[in-house]
């Protein structure tokens, strides 16, 4: 599976962690916790894709950011350049190789998934069953399950150590799992509003929902 295909699923990984939460367990209280103190975020990530037989199918990294309320900026750095961009209304994805600009209406863009949170809402109880997941490779897990049958995950994953976010696993409905690890991880740095704006590039192709 491509990156491009997989933005959606990121998108998803994403929103999961702005939404508010009650603390029930000792995983759920540190998420509710990193959540209650981050309005903003830093950090570089590497992405690992697995296929249903544990096979590693594709690696990528890159730098994203967060302002809260909905906006973000996820940058893909190797092995391709994409750029994913949110500004509170609509989603840009350009890929670069391409020269090719996709541009959609944000809530349409993520529909029912938990990336519908990145806008604020705090109805993740609504939408998904949480439980503690134990704890794996030193991390403390909790598990976000969606209670609608239609998206194309299965689950969510997020792992802390203390209340610092290290890591996220999704697993698809086709089998595949998406493994997200983060470093350099800066919580409420200084965020210039430009970060979270894109204007396609002159002469790239725009497709648009509109």
């Amino acid at each position: 599976m491509t990156t491009k295909y997989l933005l959606p699923l990121l998108l998803t990984l994403c929103a999961t962690v702005w939404a508010t939460l009650p603390a029930r367990a000792d995983a759920q209280a540190r998420l509710s916790t990193f959540v209650s103190q981050t309005k903003g975020l830093k950090a570089q990530f590497t992405q690992t894709v697995f296929d249903r037989n544990g096979r590693k199918a594709q690696e990528s990294s890159g730098t994203l950011f967060f302002s809260r309320p909905g906006k973000f900026r996820w940058v893909y750095q190797k092995p391709y350049a994409q750029l994913l961009v949110g500004d509170g209304k609509r989603l840009w994805i350009y890929d670069e190789d391409l020269d090719q600009v996709t541009v959609r209406k944000l809530d349409l863009a993520i529909g029912d998934s938990p990336a519908a949170l990145l806008a604020g809402e705090n109805d993740i109880e609504k939408r998904f069953n949480l439980k503690d997941a134990g704890n794996k490779d030193g991390l403390d897990w909790v598990e976000a399950a969606p209670k609608s049958k239609e998206g194309s995950f299965e689950m969510v994953l997020l792992g802390f150590k203390g209340d610092s976010l290290q890591a996220m696993e999704l697993k698809d409905n086709f089998g595949q799992t998406t493994l997200l690890k983060f470093s350099n991880l800066e919580r409420n740095p200084s965020l210039g509003g430009s970060l979270f704006r894109f204007t396609p590039p002159k002469g790239a192709d725009v497709i648009s929902d509109k």
